[in-house]
This record gives structure tokens, sequence and C-alpha cells, in this order.
């Protein structure tokens, strides 16, 4: 079973910031696409939430289609590649453009940002 190691802020519900990070750990193959989850009260434990917390989260995930339950056998991640690429893609440009936007703020151009990312990324 893999452990994920959540950390939460106290600014947003703790539901959003689970399923965020449910996200990341589902796109970024963590939990890998087709394989079973821990169960909603085993993740509540590693997440120290209440399981209703935790099910809610859940819940969301699962009618962005990222999870899918089957009857008494628990919850699954998708296997649709192509929705996964899409939501990592989706998460990637978030990213960039949060980067990008904080670099514009401190007076840093966007070809300048390209610069500091291949300089001080360590590729």
């Amino acid at each position: 079973m893999q452990v994920i190691q959540f950390k939460f802020d106290n600014e947003r519900p703790i539901y959003l910031q689970l399923v965020e990070q449910l996200r990341v750990a589902i796109v970024s193959g963590a939990y890998a696409a087709g394989s079973r989850l821990p169960s909603v009260r085993e993740l509540a434990v590693m997440a120290k939430v209440n399981p209703n917390t935790m099910q809610k989260a859940l819940t969301e995930l699962e009618s962005d289609r990222l999870i899918f339950t089957e009857r008494t056998n628990g919850k699954f991640v998708t296997n649709d590649q192509r929705l996964l690429d899409k939501i990592k893609t989706e998460l990637a440009s978030d990213l960039v453009q949060k980067y990008t936007s904080d670099m514009a703020k401190i007076g840093i151009t966007y070809a300048d940002s390209i610069k500091y990312l291949k300089q001080l990324g360590g590729q």
C-alpha cells in the first residue's frame, strides 16, 4: 500500500486539499491506473482526518471519473490514460501559470523565467 504524506493549511477546506493531493498522487502514479485505493478509513487515518471528510473528497474524485467504486471490492483508480494525461496537463498548466505570474510580479519576463528554470532547476 502506497503511503502519501498529506499536508494541510488552515486557509482552505481540508476536503479540497485532500482532493488536490489525491489527484496529484493518482496522476503521478503513486496510485497506479487500475490499482485499488486503500479504504476510506485507511486513507482517513493516513491523512489524520475524519472518514466523512475523506469520503467527501473521494466522492469528488469519483465525480471527476479519476476513481470508481466496485461494489464490495472498494475504490479503484481509473484506467483511462487519456483522462489521466489530460488532468496531468491541466495541473502542469496551473503550475506554469502560477510560476510565470509570480516571476512577472518581481519583474522577470517569461523568456527570463525559462532561463531561470534551466539555470536553477538543475537541468
